[in-house]
């Protein structure tokens, strides 16, 4: 017999209320959605998934405050950075229902070419969701580099501010 996926949830975390594993499942589901639209160099989806006061510190250490300030910061990375492909992997998710916000923490992995290589730059994430009008967007997202690999771009963090 196949369970509901909600129903396995709710027995292997007992102490998560039906609300808190229901947002749970959205979050995981609106990040999967993230990691297509990402593929598709989407940023008019992208952007739908951000609240209006969106914040974004890259690993680079570039921020960009705002839907549309976080839609250049995606379309530049789409125009420089040869066949980039983006996926962020969610380890845990705590939501807070009765103030409607959730964290969001994992690995990424960034990939793409440069001449003298592909690059692989991997890391940590911390994204803050908050609930409005029933939808869960993304407040803010903090990536944190931990290895790159495959090209000189990789020795350009000594600059890093």
């Amino acid at each position: 017999m196949k369970l509901p996926l909600l129903f396995v949830l709710c027995l292997f975390m007992p102490g998560m209320s039906l609300a808190q594993s229901s947002a749970y499942e959205q979050i995981r589901s609106i990040r999967q959605q993230f990691n297509e639209a990402i593929a598709r160099h989407d940023t008019t989806e992208l952007v739908s998934f951000f609240t209006d006061d969106y914040t974004i510190v890259s690993a680079r250490n570039t921020e960009a405050k705002g839907k549309e300030g976080g839609k250049r910061a995606l379309a530049n990375a789409f125009r420089t950075q040869q066949n980039v492909v983006y996926v962020r992997t969610p380890t845990q998710i705590d939501v807070f229902q009765s103030w409607h916000m959730a964290s969001e923490t994992g690995s990424w992995t960034g990939t793409w070419q440069e001449p003298d290589g592909t690059v692989t730059l991997t890391g940590t994430y911390l994204a803050k969701w908050h609930q409005i009008n029933g939808q869960w967007k993304i407040r803010a997202e903090v990536f944190t580099p931990l290895t790159c690999s495959g090209s000189s771009y990789c020795e350009k963090g000594s600059g890093i501010k």
